[in-house]
């Protein structure tokens, strides 16, 4: 590959705003609260909210499920329904969402504000890490071994 090419794709990329780095660091916002990963363990642990991975199955698989969470794959079609299930219909229950660098659970949370959920909490940094902070994982938090 010629040099100009490397130096166009360059310049290709910063006009995006980045490129693979705005992406990493892209956080949307949406209408919600905010927990650290801290937090989030606190609050669960103390059943103060509802902690749910939103992440896939082979990705608890891969890392655990934070301690204290729900695992509810964000994909299933039934997904709404068994939120519902595990808030027993409240719809003003405390939801905390935690996916893997915060992405997925921001826009989830817009997708529940949009449905009547009125008390929906992003845990930004996710398990891996993002813009917000350092992550479940790097923060050294406790994990809970998941298995199908």
């Amino acid at each position: 590959m010629s040099r100009r090419l490397v130096l166009m794709g360059g310049v290709a990329l910063a006009g995006t705003g980045g490129g693979w780095w705005a992406l990493y660091r892209y956080r949307p916002s949406h209408g919600g609260g905010y927990l650290s990963v801290q937090q989030a363990h606190t609050q669960a642990l103390a059943g103060e909210i509802l902690l749910v991975d939103i992440r896939t199955p082979n990705e608890w698989r891969h890392t655990g499920l934070p301690e204290g969470a729900v695992p509810l794959d964000m994909r299933r079609a039934v997904f709404l329904t068994a939120l519902a299930d595990l808030t027993e219909g409240q719809k003003d229950a405390p939801i905390a969402l935690i996916c893997a660098g915060g992405v997925r659970s921001a826009r989830l949370s817009r997708q529940l504000i949009a449905a009547g959920f009125t008390h929906i909490l992003d845990v930004g940094e996710g398990m891996n890490g993002s813009s917000a902070g350092p992550g479940w994982l790097n923060s050294k938090l406790p994990v809970t071994p998941w298995t199908d």
